[in-house]
């Protein structure tokens, strides 16, 4: 049999220093990188992604080590050869309705999660039964032993396992959430929302972080030091950097590019990067209708790939940026294997021919294009120059990013509302490895937007989900990048470091995502 117990955190000898706040900060005023327009948690949006990290918590964190820690629990314990989880609640939690956080809600939570998330699958497919025996206990009986799980847990972006009441968590994950209530440090104050303008957060007097440990990323106690935070949403760039340089805002989350020089040359403002693991572009096929149900012709298009190209539309000369596969370039995971397949002259007369040779008639294009995120643009217009390059029937859809989302989401047929390709980002944590990248599920109707169907993609996921061998994982990752050549669910394009810029007297920003927890004002 094979025990193991961790109470209250590896970490957990050390008292937060903390824990009362210090002296009202009042307002923090923040610039996002996008509006706002989905809310719900199993929404796979960096813009909602920080408003969940606000408004919501979850059983487990990732340090900065990339280790899970216990957040929402006390601790756990692992019995029966690793075949039942125990987690044991810490006291005193509480909704921002009031509610206690109870064991039902966490696993009405999860389910909820798991249908929608790459690791949240994994997690439900290895679960015989997940139950809640009482207020404080949750079970996790397991068909088989699944190591990862406090990992899967823990991981803090698209999309998360946040916990919220069972009335909430029963809505299905296709649905938006008819209420946004959480257990996080922030309350979301619905009633101050306009729509495309404004979104506002109070401190939530109720929140109990933890008492031990040392913040660490995600982990450790999540302490609010501002009592009200306003998200002003504004397009323009060139007007997101005069209200941080006017002094009307506190922070621009994604400064374009082409701007940060200036920014770097204002008394008062410091720029950093907080996504310490880059963040990597695509371009995503949707496999459900012509043409790229087709993967000879994902295959063609593939070769027409300059990583260069598109990142040089993004940072230009004022940043670095790396080639990657279908993993982050700062994975562990991270290999060449096969990168010579976008390597080549780049030939737009070949490849036409080739394009036709697989299969294309000439069917159109319907290709979504982001008008108000900078960097989002910047590599669909490369996106859309390279298809119409090589022949595609190209009918380009401006919007705004928002709009963009929520359209992404949608099976319709092309007539009817749907699209054929849109262009994004996925944060370096998110494309970490097999467990978590969601572009490269390929289960059909339950993957990713684009809903792929790759059984060879699937198969070698399982084998590296199974695995407890690094040397062994990263082997098996070789060989997904090889297969992932094959299928192409999604164009990889690099990746590269965004920095976020802040007035100089704001400090204790913690690094690797967008983090409104201990940063305070001096």
């Amino acid at each position: 049999m094979r025990r193991r117990q961790l109470i209250a955190g590896s970490a957990a000898l050390l008292a937060a220093p903390a824990l009362v706040r210090a002296q009202a900060a009042t307002t923090l005023k923040f610039i996002p990188y996008a509006d706002l327009a989905l809310l719900d948690p199993a929404t796979s949006a960096f813009v909602t992604r920080n408003h969940v990290m606000m408004v919501y918590d979850t059983l487990f964190s990732l340090d900065e080590a990339g280790k899970p820690q216990p957040q929402m629990i006390e601790g756990f314990k692992v019995e029966e050869d690793g075949k039942l989880w125990t987690l044991t609640l810490r006291d005193g939690l509480m909704f921002h309705d009031g509610t206690p956080v109870l064991g039902r809600d966490v696993v009405a939570s999860v389910k909820r999660w798991g249908v929608r998330d790459a690791f949240g699958q994994a997690v439900l497919a290895a679960t015989d039964e997940m139950t809640a025996p009482n207020d404080k206990t949750v079970y996790f009986k397991l068909k088989h032993r699944f190591d990862l799980l406090a990992d899967a847990l823990a991981h803090p972006t698209n999309t998360m396992a946040v916990i919220m009441p069972e009335r909430l968590a029963r809505t299905p994950a296709s649905t938006q959430l008819p209420e946004i209530i959480g257990s996080g440090p922030f309350r979301y104050l619905n009633a101050e929302r306009v729509a495309g303008s404004r979104n506002v957060y109070a401190r939530f007097a109720g929140y109990k972080p933890r008492t031990q440990g040392t913040p660490s990323f995600c982990a450790g106690p999540r302490v609010a030091y501002f009592d009200r935070v306003e998200w002003l949403t504004t397009p323009d760039p060139a007007t997101q950097v005069a209200a941080l340089k006017s002094g009307e805002v506190d922070w621009v989350e994604q400064p374009q590019m082409d701007l940060v020089p200036s920014l770097r040359a204002t008394k008062g403002i410091k720029l950093e990067v907080a996504e310490t693991r880059g963040l990597v572009a695509f371009l995503r096929f949707n496999e459900l209708f012509a043409p790229f149900d087709n993967s000879a012709i994902r295959r063609v298009v593939l070769k027409a790939v300059d990583q260069t190209e598109f990142m040089t539309a993004v940072v230009g000369s004022n940043s670095t940026f790396a080639s990657c596969g279908v993993f982050g370039a700062h994975s562990d995971m991270a290999n060449d294997a096969g990168m010579d397949v976008m390597a080549g002259k780049h030939d737009p007369a070949a490849l036409k021919k080739e394009l036709e040779a697989a299969g294309y008639k000439g069917e159109k294009v319907v290709y979504l294009s982001v008008t108000d995120v900078p960097r989002i643009n910047a590599i669909a217009e490369v996106g859309a120059d390279m298809l119409r390059k090589i022949g595609m029937n190209v009918d380009q859809v401006a919007a705004d990013w928002g709009t963009v989302v929520q359209r992404s989401i949608s099976k319709q047929p092309l007539d009817k509302g749907g699209w054929s390709m849109f262009a994004s980002f996925t944060g370096g944590i998110d494309a970490g490895s097999p467990g978590n990248n969601n572009l490269l599920r390929g289960n059909g109707l339950d993957a990713y937007n684009g809903w792929p169907t790759a059984p060879k993609l699937e198969a070698l996921r399982d084998q590296w989900l199974a695995s407890e061998d690094p040397k062994e994982q990263l082997a098996i990752s070789r060989k997904l990048q090889e297969q992932a050549w094959q299928d192409v669910p999604f164009l990889p394009l690099g990746s590269y470091d965004q920095p976020t810029a802040y007035k100089a007297n704001l400090t204790n920003m913690l690094k690797g995502l967008i983090l409104f927890t201990e940063v305070r004002r001096s």
